[in-house]
């Protein structure tokens, strides 16, 4: 598992955000500066007051400039004796800018008073630039969803291009990727210790750039990408030369910038081979070096990932001093991002579900690591002492909240099977499904006292839930009893076989005995409580067929969705690599796409078919699909002829 996280040292305010509040503390200066997309939140929810704090615990001096607007922001603390990390925050900044659709949003929950336009587009870059004006010289490290996810080469929904890597385009000197607070820690040390920031390139979660093949590559070609089981041999691999094994610590080449950027057949078929291999090194068991070259002979070199925390090291992380507060400096307004969390528990990082329409495991790893019992309650009572606290905790959860623990025994110590999902397409053999650990933990939180409710506001895979032959009807029991407000939201994302395997989700026939247990489970405890089933619009593989699929399905449940979500193709997923690529990276076979905006309009429609403003959406989806049986005054019906 790789080191442990030594002795924590506490606080009690907030970091400094300016030079009077540096002076307070007696500092002459801040070791590190952290530059962040989102307002100061000091809450474990939020990533730059964990990194922050995880510093400050090992005896760093650290600051917060939260969202940075003008050229003046970035002196605010003065220049920092060690570095400047930035982050554009707990989104990426264009999803946080736009829609599916590219149409800008109005608001932002992560800015003060939920207003846009506190942070710039492509913020990353933005606060890099800032900062090099400032500080030519000084040291910068990026990290974060939005830079971890464009590490390499990676597809632009917002510019329909394939981008360099963000290291490349920021200039910036390391890029931690992943959860961070191992790859940091070893970074700030060395920097302490008087090391150049050229010379750490070997760190574990990092990526560095060179100018010319990085020193790290002794070339031994050894020809293209070999059957696998998950990545196939292909002809755009193979007379390109792409992949390459280098040196005795083995790093591996990956297809380069300038031959996945195309569009024609070659390029994409390399543009899918780039991500399943970025997929299978992503154990940090077994995980390779990869390097990229890009434009100009610039290349990324990254380090294999970081070993995740364990327990113990996960409940130091959690359990800091955090205010739990926005800083005083945003008034009355507040910051709306808060209130969701503010009195929830993290229980677990990682997610073991791969779904292909989710960056989490791309991100936080597919090995879950789950704090302890005792932690959650200490941070509960915690909570119950929070000058707001009205006796409810809103959330115990992680990606996925009945994930708590290791799949399987491989992943009890950190590894699992790059080229193995655990639920898809079947259920692992070896996958341990065991609700009992959560159960142990929710009944804890309900015990305290002064704890009125426990909700779980996280996903519940209904999936994992069914597998559990031992405890899983005591825990569905359990969630409708104690867990529950009058609904539970999950996931079944869509109905058709098709879909649901383009996403790495099972059959629809699971949803269905999950509904009906939920059912039956709540009019045994004389509850009435209703599930909210969520669905994702003109995924890869959905044709206008599989959507009018759907809506039927919705119209016979008697279930039609207030909010519809189109799906968005986020740097990161496969199915982002789909919907460039028209490629299944799996199978490298072709696969649906919808495209255009029309054509999304026309399904999207179709998930709330009985809204009067998207009547003549619905008869031109049902039209175009030869489905003019649709439209009428027939009980199947979706929409009626007239008005």
């Amino acid at each position: 598992m790789g080191s442990k996280i030594p002795g924590f040292r506490e606080h009690s305010r907030f970091l400094p955000v300016n030079l009077r509040e540096i002076g307070e503390r007696g500092w002459e200066s801040c070791d590190f500066i952290f530059v962040s997309g989102d307002a100061y939140v000091d809450h474990p929810s939020f990533a730059a007051a964990v990194i922050s704090r995880f510093l400050e615990a090992q005896s760093f001096r650290v600051g917060i400039i939260p969202q940075p607007e003008t050229p003046a922001s970035y002196t605010v603390l003065g220049r920092p004796r060690l570095a400047f990390l930035v982050g554009a925050g707990n989104m990426d900044s264009m999803v946080a800018h736009y829609t599916a659709a590219r149409k800008p949003r109005r608001e932002d929950a992560y800015s003060p008073g939920g207003k846009a336009g506190f942070r710039p587009d492509r913020a990353t870059l933005k606060y890099v630039e800032g900062i090099r004006a400032a500080y030519k010289d000084i040291p910068v490290i990026i990290g974060g969803i939005e830079a971890g996810l464009r590490r390499f080469a990676h597809y632009d929904y917002w510019s329909d291009t394939v981008r360099r890597s963000i290291l490349l385009d920021s200039k910036a000197d390391i890029l931690v990727y992943g959860m961070g607070e191992r790859p940091i820690l070893e970074i700030a040390r060395r920097l302490a210790q008087g090391e150049p920031v050229k010379a750490i390139r070997d760190v574990r979660g990092t990526c560095v750039r060179s100018q010319g093949p990085p020193p790290e590559l002794a070339v031994k070609e050894t020809g293209a990408v070999k059957e696998t089981g998950a990545v196939k041999e292909t002809g755009a691999v193979k007379e390109t030369g792409a992949v390459k094994e280098m040196g005795a610590a083995g790093v591996f080449q990956l297809p380069g910038y300038e031959t996945v950027k195309g569009a024609d057949p070659d390029s994409l078929r390399a543009y899918a081979d780039h991500f399943m291999l970025q997929k299978l090194h992503s154990d940090p068991g077994t995980a390779k070096a990869l390097a990229e070259k890009s434009d100009g002979d610039r290349w990324v070199l990254q380090n294999p990932p970081a070993f995740p925390l364990d327990t113990a090291e996960l409940d130091r992380v959690y359990e800091l001093p955090y205010m739990r507060r926005a800083h005083p400096m945003y008034g009355a307004g507040g910051i709306p991002a808060l209130q969701e969390v503010c009195f929830s528990l993290v229980s677990s990082r990682g997610c073991f579900g791969g779904c292909s329409f989710c960056a989490i495991t791309f991100h936080q790893g597919r090995a879950v690591s789950a704090r302890s019992r005792e932690s959650l309650v200490r941070e509960a009572e915690t909570l119950t002492r929070h000058r707001d606290f009205k006796g409810y905790i809103h959330d115990v959860g992680g990606p996925t909240a009945n994930f708590y623990g290791a799949a399987c025994p491989r992943q009890e110590t950190g590894g699992f099977c790059p080229e193995k999902e655990c639920l898809y397409p079947k259920v692992c053999p070896q996958l341990k499904a065991d609700h009992r650990p959560y159960m142990e933990t929710l009944k804890a939180l309900r015990n305290i006292g002064s704890v009125k409710k426990v909700f779980i506001r996280s996903g519940i895979r209904f999936d994992y839930l069914e597998l559990d032959r031992q405890h899983g009807k005591e825990f569905l029991e359990t969630l409708c009893q104690h867990h529950v407000s009058g609904q539970l939201k999950v996931a079944p994302e869509h109905i058709s076989t098709t879909v649901l395997a383009a996403m790495g989700k099972g059959e629809h026939g699971t949803y269905e005995k999950f509904r009906r247990d939920y059912a039956e489970t709540n009019s045994r405890l004389g509850l009435k409580q209703y599930l909210v089933p969520y669905f994702i619009s003109s995924h890869p593989g959905s044709t206008l067929n599989d959507a009018i699929e759907l809506a039927l399905y919705m119209k016979q449940s008697r279930f039609v969705p207030e909010q519809a979500q189109d799906f968005y193709p986020t740097p990161g997923t496969m199915a982002a690599v789909m919907y460039r690529t028209g490629i299944d990276p799996r199978t490298m076979e072709g696969i649906m796409i919808p495209r255009g905006e029309r054509e999304k309009r026309l399904q999207r429609s179709l998930l709330q078919f009985n809204r009067p403003e998207n009547r003549a959406l619905v008869i031109e989806a049902l039209k175009q699909a030869g489905r003019e049986d649709l439209i009428g005054a027939g009980p199947e019906c979706l929409v009626g002829r007239h008005h």
